[in-house]
């Protein structure tokens, strides 16, 4: 049994932050003891969490980027737990626990599991600059997928032990017919009618998820005489200029803003196709979680895109930010025969090469190794 602290920015709902939460209930089903601190006040994953009675899961309560006083009270846990393995998620979370690592005197094998591909602000490219030297520390680097890899290597970030495990979907929960509701139900419940050409998105309402360019295909889609209409699941700050540019097109009764939902599957099920128009991926959930759920993915190829969706077979991909490769990609898969053929192709693919199960016995693997290192070294193969 290992003894594993695992740190995140916050329980706030996002990628990072439910793969972490992903791999602390599966490694306690396995029979580990895990632990939990975030360094944001954001809890709203804490019910999620499955830990075994009178695990620890503490909010290090940060007022600012760097709070002494919350790296202070992570180094205290490290002191009370004495871990065997630290995980961190993400390069602020990596940073936390390398200062609390040091100041706890702790020789527990550090992992940095890092989601993040190409920062697009220059705020995010001078704070990755600041946390960049915590990857070169830790025993391990895990990226979640190899484009990622690729990218990052050549530019320092890396650790003294660097690996590849994809994100994994639990294809049970995500299954086609998961969720209470209905298909007609959830259409009916949105507006949205029969005939509709229904393009999902789900993701955050923000900058770098380029909804924009969704919206902007929904118009010459409509232009063409194909019933387009979007399904955005999810908030955030872009919403005004979303609802601003639909407007604009003449498009905004076509655009539905679902909101935040906490359960994803029955609005996904409700979808023709989904999209992601993104600037910057790593290998994000919510395409394999549509493609388990027997949905078509149309994705800008950017990060790890290539390496879940095989054009033609599950989804198609197009090139960052060419509106009209999109178009025509969301085109094609209005022909209802060829977006069945490949819905059940993109259930096949997650169910063969991004299982949960998958993900987790390799995680299982590697922390194995290295905590029991230098015994234990050898273990954890190539992934293929």
């Amino acid at each position: 049994m290992l003894r594993i602290l695992f740190v995140t920015n916050s329980l706030a709902c996002g990628g990072a932050e439910n793969h972490a939460v992903t791999l602390m209930n599966r490694m306690v089903e396995l029979g580990h003891d895990c632990h939990a601190a975030y360094v944001k006040r954001d809890s709203t994953l804490i019910e999620r969490l499955h830990l075994r009675r009178g695990a620890t899961i503490c909010g290090l309560d940060a007022t600012r980027y760097l709070d002494f006083a919350a790296v202070r009270r992570l180094a205290e846990l490290i002191v009370s737990l004495g871990p065997v393995l630290i995980v961190a998620a993400n390069p602020y979370a990596l940073l936390y626990a390398s200062l609390a690592r040091v100041w706890a005197r702790s020789s527990a094998p550090l992992v940095a599991i890092f989601h993040s591909t190409r920062p697009q602000q220059p705020r995010e490219r001078l704070k990755l600059l600041l946390e960049r030297p915590y990857f070169w520390f830790a025993n391990c680097t895990v990226f979640v997928c190899r484009a990622q890899m690729r990218y990052w290597l050549p530019r320092a970030i890396r650790s003294r032990r660097n690996e590849v495990i994809h994100n994994g979907i639990d294809t049970h929960e995500f299954r086609p017919g998961a969720g209470a509701a209905g298909r007609a139900s959830v259409r009916a419940k949105f507006g949205l009618d029969k005939s509709d050409y229904v393009i999902g998105v789900v993701a955050g309402l923000r900058r770098e998820k380029n909804h924009l360019q969704l919206i902007d295909a929904i118009q010459q889609l409509r232009s063409r005489g194909i019933a387009a209409r979007a399904l955005l699941i999810g908030e955030g700050e872009m919403r005004p200029s979303i609802e601003v540019r639909a407007r604009e097109l003449g498009v905004f009764e076509h655009v539905v803003f679902a909101g935040f939902q906490e359960d994803v599957r029955p609005l996904v099920m409700a979808c023709d196709v989904t999209a992601l128009c993104s600037l910057t991926e790593a290998l994000p959930l919510a395409a394999l979680e549509s493609m388990a759920l027997a949905r078509p993915v149309v994705h800008s190829d950017v990060g790890g895109a290539g390496e879940m969706i095989l054009p033609g077979i599950n989804g198609f991909l197009f090139p960052r930010g060419d509106t009209a490769a999109l178009v025509d990609r969301l085109a094609r898969l209005a022909d209802r025969e060829l977006a069945a053929r490949m819905s059940r192709n993109a259930r096949k693919v997650v169910a063969k090469r991004f299982s949960e199960s998958a993900m987790i016995e390799r995680y299982e693997r590697l922390f194995l190794s290295l905590a029991y290192a230098p015994h234990a070294r050898g273990l954890l193969g190539d992934e293929a």
